[in-house]
């Protein structure tokens, strides 16, 4: 019996993914795993962060006095990533884990470089018709669409499907990996938008063609340090779903071909809607659909250092100096969250840090909107200065908060293991 439950520990091990470096490092995954792991995200979250606050700025030389294309290019890019949400979410289910993120990585740096292309070729040619400038447009926004989708398929891949596989049941070192990467692409955020801006600064062409080359540069280093993950990690190479095996095809021709093929196509197409539906009934039933709702919450709002707020900053008399400066210390805020989260869900649990972190980010709020609203008819600079330092002070709460949540919802093996903190 004693050898029977060895073999029963050793094999869930295995399918977990856990090695004997990990067991020996306390909870942490072994350098082989961990540093090819933090190589390709930190890639990854670099070149995306990179382009997505570049693109804005190239848009803003190309279309200068509108804001209409900005627009256009952040509509399509936000409503492809809503639409396409759940073909990706099969995708991932059903893939290859390696094939799967290397299709990420290689469809979003190819597109990466061809928006690049095209935005310094509007650059050179400035005096093009509106009309073609209009096309022109449209194609880039057809290509953020698949940058965004590409980006969303990499980002769940990794952080939501690698990580725990690579964590096993190991709690510490699964709140290790989520702040670790959280933490790079909060870096990625600090630093990536100040450095293309000095690049514009100098000149949009060079920060366009500087984008592109480092985007080209990483591939193959993001490419195959993915692989090195996945080779260290057995779990990883355990087929998440099994497939049905597949119907022998019936050898056919003329009319019945197309009949039989337009009969495919609809079965495909009805088959993926069921497979959407079952998808959300599963996920409003789940366990975890709270905290998940909780963390998407969250994020609906316009006290972030994102357009809306910067368009009422500079109304309000700050300069983009000032503005750079507020959303860099606002991301530094953010970082920090990653120290304390961890270490405080090990004092008390997910769910009793999650509501610290909540309380702490609401305080921070009210009080920057009790400045803004006592001094909003005295001196409207200091009432957005107040708004401005709530906001600020929150992110450290959002961002624990977020932690938290993943953390929840990522404990799928036993959803209910954070409830004893709770009830201590």
């Amino acid at each position: 019996m004693a050898n029977e439950q060895t073999r029963l520990i050793a094999n869930e091990e295995t399918r977990n993914g856990r090695t004997e470096g990990q067991r020996q490092q306390g909870g942490a995954p072994p350098s082989s795993v961990a540093r090819p792991l933090y190589v390709s995200h930190a890639l990854s979250a670099w070149n995306s962060r990179l382009f997505e606050f570049g693109a804005v700025l190239y848009l803003a030389a190309i279309f200068p006095g509108t804001l209409l294309p900005l627009s256009i290019y952040a509509i399509a890019r936000g409503l492809a990533a809503i639409l396409f949400a759940p073909a990706i979410g099969q995708y991932i289910d059903n893939g290859d884990r390696l094939q799967v993120v290397r299709v990420s990585i290689v469809g979003q740096r190819l597109v990466v470089g061809l928006s690049c292309i095209v935005f310094g070729f509007l650059t050179i040619r400035a005096s093009l018709s509106p009309k073609v400038k209009a096309g022109f447009l449209a194609l880039l926004a057809f290509l953020a669409c698949i940058e965004k989708l590409c980006s969303i398929l990499n980002t769940i891949s990794v952080e939501k499907d690698w990580v725990v596989v690579i964590a096993g049941n190991d709690e510490v070192a699964l709140r290790s990996l989520n702040a670790q990467m959280r933490r790079i692409d909060l870096l990625c955020k600090l630093l990536g938008p100040l450095f293309v801006a000095l690049l514009v600064g100098i000149s949009t062409g060079l920060a366009i063609w500087v984008n592109l080359g480092m985007n080209l540069a990483s591939i193959i280093l993001e490419y195959f340090a993915i692989a090195r993950v996945y080779d260290a990690v057995d779990g990883l190479q355990i087929p998440k779903t099994q497939s049905p095996a597949s119907q022998p095809e019936q050898l056919v021709s003329g009319s019945n071909a197309e009949s039989c093929a337009q009969s495919s196509h609809w079965r495909r197409a009805q088959a993926m809607l069921s497979k959407s539906a079952a998808d959300f009934r599963v996920y409003f039933r789940h366990r975890a659909l709270l905290p998940s709702m909780a963390c998407a919450l969250l994020y609906l709002t316009v006290l972030s250092f994102g357009g809306q707020m910067v368009t009422f900053l500079l109304a309000s008399g700050y300069d983009s100096t000032q503005i750079g400066a507020a959303r860099t210390l606002s991301v530094v805020f953010e970082v920090l969250a990653t120290w304390i989260a961890p270490w405080l869900m090990a004092s008390v649990g997910p769910v009793r840090a999650g509501l610290w972190f909540s309380t702490m980010q609401i305080t921070m709020l009210v009080a920057g909107m009790t400045v803004f609203l006592a001094y909003r008819d005295d001196d409207f600079l200091l009432s957005a200065t107040g708004l401005v330092g709530g906001t600020i002070l929150s992110r450290t709460g959002l961002r624990g908060f977020d932690l938290c949540t993943q953390i929840i919802v990522q404990e799928v093996r036993n959803p209910l293991s954070w409830l004893p903190h709770m009830l201590q």
